[in-house]
């Protein structure tokens, strides 16, 4: 209050002014600026003092409101006389009684003092330095008063009380206290009660101090709630931060044994490391959600978490984490793919390089000779021959080349480890094919220029090697298909390669018969050689293939038939297992998905129905949630079957449109969903609890709430929320429903909770402490000042919060500070937000 004439006249600080002087609430004041706004307010004002007994003469609303200085001063005094004198009363006595008791209160630490009655025991004068000594200590030094000496305690504490408190001296030292056997007890009354500063001030400054102590115990309570709702999110995300690195390192292995061990860190990861900080993420979630019910329940401002450390981050992180780690799972199965498969091409590589290097072994050699100069004509015919043997013989090998190169490539581009050996014996063999070529053309060119001089040639040694050149090769060929390994991941697969197999065998007669064939041509070469004698020194000239060469090569690929075939009878039960362990999955998975929705559909019902009382639900919601952990068994042997199948190399099930992913994204999140559930049954308890609703209201604001939330998700979104309020008489305007949505939804996600929707209509009705009146409690300690000193908080408050309010106040820097200072308005702002008033 600056200035009488003024500050009244609106009638909001008068209205303010009786709250605090008379511990009662009046009625809601008019917000607006209108002359017909204020003299309401002065109304209602001057309405409740006449309620207390006291009557006003001449005084009207429309005076005050125009500032008339003598009627406002008339208003005042009569307020004095009413609320600081008449109502003088400590623990329900009158104001004579509760005026002694506050005495002997302040006095009770002082030797030699002990007030009794207002006559006697204020004769020595000790009783009169005490009062002022446990209020300004600094004023008088007790320790030097003499019980034996009243005439000097009497006159100090008069003298001090006139000299520094502005207290007249109402009584005689001499006359009136000492030799007077009937002193006046009015006077002494009324002495004592300038010296108690008066008592109606203390009681209210005890007052205001028991208010302060319990706001502060509250806002103490909060802070360490907010302290470690910090700490668990800093943890947790500190989880998360180490964590997802690792899951997006991406550093590929050279060997399977290698990739097999990082499969079984990550399924250790899953097992082991994630599910308690899942528990930690629910928990952290129900911590925040008590916390913020709470500061509603106290009227403070939401809890803001630091920044980076909101539900919605923490949330964030984790969808960060779980995408890390659904990637680096994919990753990891991936990995292993492309190692088989590079093992796989690696192995066909070195033996297809190995035949061909055996092939091409002495053929530059052989090109490279001159033996076509000194040879006789039957001999150039023949080396001629044997020439075009060799080009039959050397395109043959041409697939087989290209296969390496194609082989060596696909390598390069799965990024084998060894590559650059794979490359260079590669480059050794093309450029190796390259030579035999050039030779090859060189030497034909020169046996053609020769040719007129050669005349015969043995036809069926040529006949021969053109037939058992590429017989040999298909032999050779069918030896790799044999002998090569293969990766089937399905059922079907092994089936296909099985029909290729049995296709092959089919084909064994007709290459008998060729080999038949071919072994006639050699009888028949050695049938001429005897019948016409023929001088043949060597083997045949056209090729190096024998006879036996080729039976022994028939008799090898006739050995790997049986051998291949019991390694896909093999490979095919194999792949039946996995069928098995793909279906026994399936049938759990197919079973567990749908109940894990059904159970979310469920939780979701029961939280919109009413059915009994909050205590009644929440005994339900703890049954229920009972009897999912129980189903927490069959979850776990899914995981073991998921194991198997996992161990078992297989990655895809036909059977099931569910993955074990989504089983445990769905348990979690089944998991977590009643967790809150139960958690925001308890916040409605405790709601209802501290605002004292009672069933029936709960039961209408549930049935208010149901019928806006035309979604039926348990949640209002702000324009359903704006419909309710509308129904229910609020004139609103774009601001104010600005402000009731920012105390509903303070996280700003644009939807209304049930808990929140109760919270908003209880404070609608609710007796709760205002920023206002806690800085009128601190200005009564402060004497009326602006400012007030840690003295004199740690004179009235508790030594704790006396010392939690200093470490807190802002130094106070208006024109009237002085040193020490402490600006208590900003403190009582900052633990609420705004003012009833």
């Amino acid at each position: 209050i600056e200035n009488i004439e003024e500050d009244f006249r609106d009638g909001l600080k008068l209205m303010l002014l009786l709250e605090v002087i008379s511990g009662e609430r009046l009625a809601k004041p008019e917000r607006g600026k209108m002359r017909v706004h204020k003299i309401s307010n002065v109304n209602k004002a001057l309405d409740f003092i006449a309620s207390k007994g006291v009557k006003l003469v001449s005084i009207g609303a429309e005076e005050i409101v125009d500032g008339n200085a003598k009627m406002t001063l008339g208003m005042i005094w009569t307020i004095i006389l009413r609320f600081a004198i008449q109502d003088i009363s400590v623990e329900e006595t009158s104001a004579k009684e509760g005026l002694l008791l506050w005495c002997q209160r302040k006095t009770a630490p002082y030797k030699n003092v002990n007030i009794q009655n207002f006559h006697i025991s204020w004769k020595d004068g000790l009783g009169f330095c005490a009062l002022i000594h446990r209020h300004r200590p600094e004023l008088i030094d007790y320790a030097k008063l003499r019980k034996d000496d009243p005439m000097t305690n009497l006159n100090t504490a008069f003298d001090v009380a006139e000299k520094y408190l502005d207290i007249p001296k109402m009584l005689d030292a001499e006359g009136q206290i000492l030799h007077d056997g009937h002193d006046d007890l009015l006077l002494v009354v009324d002495c004592v009660s300038a010296h108690t500063f008066p008592p109606c001030g203390v009681l209210q400054a005890e007052t205001a101090a028991n208010r302060i102590c319990k706001v502060l115990a509250v806002n103490q309570e909060n802070e360490q709630l907010m302290e470690d709702y910090e700490k668990l999110a800093s943890d947790l995300l500190e989880w998360i931060r180490r964590t997802i690195p690792w899951l997006e390192n991406r550093m590929p292995e050279n060997t399977m044994q290698a990739m097999q061990q990082k499969l079984e860190d990550f399924r250790d990861y899953r097992r082991l490391h994630k599910p308690p900080k899942v528990q930690e993420k629910c928990q952290l979630e129900i911590n925040f959600n008590t916390l913020q019910t709470k500061l509603r329940l106290s009227n403070r401002p939401a809890f803001m978490p630091s920044e980076g450390k909101m539900v919605s981050d923490i949330n964030n992180a984790w969808g960060g984490l779980e995408g890390a780690e659904k990637g680096y799972e994919e990753w990891l199965l991936n990995e292993i793919r492309r190692l088989e498969r590079l093992d796989h091409l690696a192995e066909k590589f070195r033996q297809k390089a190995a035949i061909h290097e055996s092939w091409t072994e002495g053929k530059e050699e052989m090109l490279q000779r001159r033996d076509y100069e000194t040879a006789s004509l039957s001999e150039i015919k023949a080396l001629l021959k044997k020439h075009e043997a060799f080009e039959s013989d050397l395109a043959a090998h041409q697939d087989r080349v290209e296969q390496i190169a194609a082989i060596a490539q696909e390598l390069n581009e799965l990024d084998y480890y060894d590559s650059p050996s794979v490359n260079a014996r590669c480059q050794r063999i093309c450029d190796q094919w390259d030579a035999l070529g050039a030779l090859s053309q060189k030497r034909s060119e020169a046996l053609q220029r020769t040719e007129k001089l050669l005349e015969t040639i043995d036809q069926l040694y040529l006949e021969f090697a053109k037939r058992a050149a590429p017989f040999n090769n298909w032999m050779e060929g069918a030896m790799e298909d044999l002998q090569d390994s293969f990766i089937v991941h399905t059922i079907e697969e092994i089936q296909g390669l099985s029909t290729a197999h049995e296709q092959f065998k089919a084909t064994l007669p007709e290459a008998d018969k060729e080999r038949q064939a071919i072994l006639g041509i050699h009888n028949e070469i050695a049938k001429i050689v005897q019948t016409y004698h023929v001088n043949m020194a060597g083997s045949n000239p056209y090729t190096a293939i024998t006879p036996q060469e080729v039976n022994a090569k028939w008799d090898k690929v006739r050995q790997l038939v049986p051998l291949r075939d019991q390694s896909l009878i093999e490979e095919h039960a194999r792949q039946q297992n996995n069928e098995r362990l793909r279906r026994q999955f399936a049938n759990q998975a197919n079973v567990i998905g749908p109940w894990i929705q059904t159970k979310m559909e469920e939780i979701g019902r029961i939280s919109i129905e009413m059915h009994g009382t909050l205590e009644d639900q929440l005994t339900h919601l703890r049954q229920y949630e009972k009897s999912i952990i129980n189903y927490k068994p069959k979850i776990d042997q899914l995981e073991g079957d998921h194991q198997l199948i996992q161990e078992a190399l297989i990655f895809d099930n036909k059977h099931t449109n569910y993955t074990m992913e989504h089983i445990r994204v769905g348990w979690e999140q089944l998991l977590t969903t009643i967790a809150r559930t139960i958690n925001e049954i308890e916040n409605q308890i405790l709601t209802r609890d501290a605002k004292g609703i009672s069933q029936e209201q709960l039961n209408e604001f549930r049935v208010s709430f149901n019928h806006f939330d035309r979604k039926r998700t348990g949640i209002m979104d702000a324009e359903d929320f704006k419909t309710c309020l509308i129904s229910m008489g609020y004139n609103l305007g774009e601001n104010e429903f600005s402000r009731i949505m920012s105390v509903v939804d303070p996280n700003r996600m644009g939807v209304v909770t049930f808990q929140a929707f109760i919270d908003f209509m209880s404070r609608e009705t609710a007796d709760t402490d205002t920023a206002d009146q806690v800085m009128a409690s601190f200005k009564i300690l402060a004497g009326d000042k602006n400012y007030i000193l840690a003295d004199e908080l740690r004179r009235e408050l508790p030594p704790d919060q006396a010392e939690y309010c200093i470490a807190r106040m802002a130094p106070y820097g208006g024109p009237d500070a002085v040193p020490g200072a402490l600006d208590y308005m900003s403190f009582s702002t900052a633990l609420y937000g705004e003012s009833d008033l």
